[in-house]
C-alpha cells in the first residue's frame, strides 16, 4: 500500500488563496442597520448568560463562534444567513473576550488602549500580506481570515469603548449613544465631502458600531438608573428576533449580495404570495 500523500505547503498555500466570490455583503444602509441590532444583541446575550455563571457566556462564545466560521470559510461566496449568523457568532465571543480581561483587574482604559494596539497591528499585518484593506476584495479564504479577525477585535475594542464612555468618562450609557451617533456620522461626512478615504472611513464607522449598539443594549437592559431596566434576557431575545427578520428581507429579496446584479424579487413575491 502506498504511503498517503501529505499536503504540501504550496498546496496550501493554494487553497488559502484560490479566487473565491466576494464574501461580504455590500454596504448600504441596510448593512449598518443588522450591524447595529447584531452588536446589542451579541453584548445583552453575553451579560445575560452571565447571570448563570461565568463559564457559560465563554462556552456559548466559543462554540458559536466556531460553528459559525466553519459555515462561513467553508462557503464560496456570500449568504445572507451564513455570514450575519458568524456576525452574531463573534459578537458573544468579543463581548466575553472584552469583559474577561475586566475580571481580571484590568481598568476599561487599558483594555480599550490594549485592543486598540491590537488592532492596529493586525490590519497592518493584513496590509502588508494582502496590500488593501477593501472589504470588496474578500474574495480568497486567507483575506477572509485577516478579515474575520479584525471584526473580532472591533468587537472586543467597541465593548470595551462602550464601558470607558460609560464609568470612565461618566456618560452612562445615554450619553455614550449621542456620543457614538455623532461619531458615526464623522467618517461618512468626510467620505462623502472630504475626499476621504473609502476604506479608512468603512473601517472608523464600522469599529464605531460596536459600542454605539452595546451601549444600546445596555441602555435598554440595565435596571434603572443607569438603563431602562427591560432586562439583558428580554433584550438579547427580542434583538435577535430582530436581527433574524432583517436578515430573512436580505437574503430573500438579495438587495445585499454583491454576487448578484439582479436582487431576488421574484423569490421574495412567492414567499409573500397569498394563496
Amino acid at each position: 500500500m502506498a504511503p498517503t500523500e501529505a499536503k504540501s505547503p504550496s498546496r496550501i498555500r493554494v487553497g488559502l488563496n484560490e479566487q473565491l466570490a466576494i464574501k461580504v455583503p455590500a454596504i448600504g444602509v441596510m448593512f449598518w442597520v443588522v450591524k447595529i441590532v447584531t452588536t446589542g444583541m451579541g453584548e445583552a446575550m453575553s451579560d445575560y448568560l452571565a447571570t448563570f455563571g461565568l463559564a457559560v457566556p465563554v462556552v456559548v462564545g466559543v462554540v458559536w463562534m466556531g460553528m459559525s466560521l466553519w459555515l462561513q470559510l467553508r462557503s464560496r461566496a456570500y449568504h445572507a444567513p451564513t455570514y450575519w449568523f458568524a456576525v452574531a457568532g463573534v459578537a458573544v465571543f468579543g463581548t466575553v473576550v472584552a469583559d474577561g480581561l475586566h475580571v481580571v483587574g484590568l481598568s476599561t482604559t487599558e483594555t480599550s488602549l490594549g485592543y486598540a494596539i491590537a488592532l492596529g497591528l493586525w490590519m497592518t499585518l493584513w496590509y502588508r500580506t494582502e496590500h488593501t484593506l477593501n472589504i470588496h476584495e474578500i474574495t480568497t479564504r486567507r483575506r477572509e481570515i485577516f478579515y474575520w479577525g479584525t471584526v473580532l477585535l472591533t468587537f472586543a475594542l467597541g465593548t470595551a469603548l462602550g464601558d470607558w464612555s460609560a464609568f470612565f468618562l461618566g456618560l452612562g450609557f445615554a450619553g455614550s449613544i449621542v456620543l457614538y451617533a455623532c461619531l458615526m456620522v464623522v467618517p461618512g461626512v468626510g467620505w462623502k465631502y472630504l475626499h476621504l478615504n473609502a476604506v479608512a472611513a468603512f473601517w472608523t464607522a464600522y469599529v464605531l458600531t460596536r459600542p454605539l449598539g452595546a451601549s444600546v443594549a445596555d441602555w435598554l437592559g440595565k435596571p434603572q438608573p443607569i438603563g431602562l431596566g427591560f432586562g439583558d434576557g428580554v433584550v438579547a431575545i427580542g434583538s435577535l428576533v430582530l436581527a433574524t427578520i432583517l436578515v430573512a428581507f436580505l437574503w430573500l429579496t438579495g438587495s445585499d449580495d454583491p454576487n448578484n446584479s439582479a436582487p431576488r424579487a421574484r423569490t421574495l413575491q412567492r414567499a409573500l404570495r397569498v394563496s
